[in-house]
């Protein structure tokens, strides 16, 4: 306990290293307001759909039921849907920034109606969120090698290493109180201004306590590699220089050319490219037979077969049959690209088991259900519910029953899901397993050179 009390004195003593833990205590607040203001907004705009919702149903009632017919109450009556942001998602905003999290939808085809949506400018979302995960996985590092790079070499750069060391009963203790008030400190800048954003957004204390864990081995695989480098016998200029290197290796390139790779082993074709797909096809229905669509719908759709025939009029039951057919169209697209998105994710985590600051940050998107399988889960819900507008609509449709002002209250609408976020105990292994690889290379090191300066 004295030598812990000597060291925070020690610590405090330092400006440099004082001023370095405030700087990074103060970028973890704005980071964490920032997404706290960020959550704040989307639930607000989430928050104004239900009696805007209303507003435009009552609209679109009071003139269509004037004429009763289905086609019109189908075509220009829009269904909210929203994903509302879990109880973590102030800390790590994921694909909620570049991802629609509202979204209104008709019965018509869905496939376009996914990815028209324009939330923002792409390049403005480049260099993603300043929020908690950005600070821990880029910042944090740069913060460690701030206080540690120097930790043994600058004693010895100040000539009084030797006297520190004969002066206390335990070089053992006087490093690892060290180490440990120096660490202390980082945590506590990270975890203060978390700690009041969780509290501040109601956030479960099994989430919190798994980010906690998650600070904590990252900053132990830093703090190990920075001891390990630290341990050779160089000047401080030169630890400094090889974990800045390290450190963007580790954070920028590896994860760069990792991320490229994974892109080109599975290409994914763009939302954008599947909408037109769908477009083109419900297009296409206008220059072809009236029949050929319709035989198309009823081998998927033979419940409406026995429906009374086209004439040469405009009906709505062939105009919503085509868009259907046109969903059908880009069907096998839409799989693929359901199917790239997880199985891309799944190579990310792959990678993250050997790239600390990847796994970290997948590990915080996936506790605040904020990483691509959330996304790719509210458009599973979204086709569930189109599906059920289908159900809806095609009985009034196929039997040209009348559609009343009443009816437009028993239209399904959207149940949203509060996804609860997932442990990431293979993400967080995987981090604990590089830090102990780090240490015994290390420690084998260090063997090594007492073996050699034995002989």
């Amino acid at each position: 306990m004295n030598s812990l009390l000597r060291e925070v004195r020690f610590l405090l003593s330092l400006r440099s290293v004082v001023l370095a833990i405030c700087c990074l205590f103060l970028l973890t607040a704005v980071s964490v307001g920032a997404g706290l203001a960020e959550i704040a907004r989307q639930r607000a705009t989430i928050a104004r759909i239900e009696p805007q919702q209303k507003a435009d149903v009552a609209a679109v009632a009071a003139w269509a039921s004037k004429g009763r017919d289905p086609g019109d109450a189908a075509y220009y009556t829009f269904h909210a849907t929203w994903d509302p942001p879990s109880d973590l998602a102030f800390a790590a905003i994921g694909t909620r920034d570049v991802s629609p999290y509202v979204l209104r939808v008709r019965a018509l085809g869905l496939e376009a109606q996914l990815y028209e949506g324009e939330i923002g400018n792409p390049e403005a979302a480049l260099p993603g969120r300043f929020d908690f995960a950005f600070v821990l996985v880029y910042l944090a590092p740069l913060f460690v090698i701030l206080l540690f790079h120097d930790l043994r070499s600058g004693e010895r750069e100040a000539g009084r290493l030797r006297a520190l060391e004969a002066s206390v009963g335990s070089t053992f203790e006087l490093w690892g109180a060290r180490v440990a008030v120096r660490a202390a400190g980082l945590f506590l800048a990270l975890a203060i201004p978390f700690l009041v954003g969780a509290a501040l957004a109601g956030t479960a204390p099994w989430k919190i306590g798994a980010v906690l864990a998650v600070v904590l081995a990252y900053l132990a695989f830093w703090i190990v590699l920075c001891l390990v480098v630290a341990r050779a016998a160089r000047s401080s200029l030169a630890n400094a220089m090889t974990l800045a290197a390290a450190w963007m290796t580790l954070t920028l390139i590896i994860p760069a050319i990792g991320h490229i790779a994974i892109n080109s082993a599975v290409p994914l074709q763009q939302g954008m490219e599947l909408g037109v797909k769908q477009r083109t096809a419900v297009h296409r229905a206008w220059d072809i037979p009236k029949s050929e669509t319709m035989d198309a719908f009823f081998r998927t759709h033979p419940e409406w077969k026995d429906t009374a025939p086209l004439t040469e009029a405009f009906h709505w039951k062939w105009y919503f049959a085509f868009h259907q057919v046109g969903d059908e169209t880009a069907g096998d697209l839409a799989r693929r690209y359901h199917d790239g998105v997880l199985e891309r994710a799944a190579w990310s985590e792959r990678l993250g088991l050997v790239t600390p600051g990847v796994a970290t940050q997948l590990a915080l998107h996936r506790l605040a259900a904020t990483d691509p399988a959330a996304q790719i889960a509210y458009q599973d819900r979204i086709r569930a519910f189109h599906g059920q507008l289908g159900g809806f609509y095609y009985p009034y449709l196929f039997r040209d029953k009348p559609f009343d002002r009443a009816d437009f209250d028993r239209a399904p609408a959207f149940q949203p899901a509060f996804d609860a976020g997932t442990w990431p105990g293979l993400l967080l292994a995987g981090v604990i397993v590089m830090t102990s690889l780090v240490a015994g290379f290390g420690w084998l090191r260090s063997k090594a050179a007492s073996a050699w300066r034995s002989l």
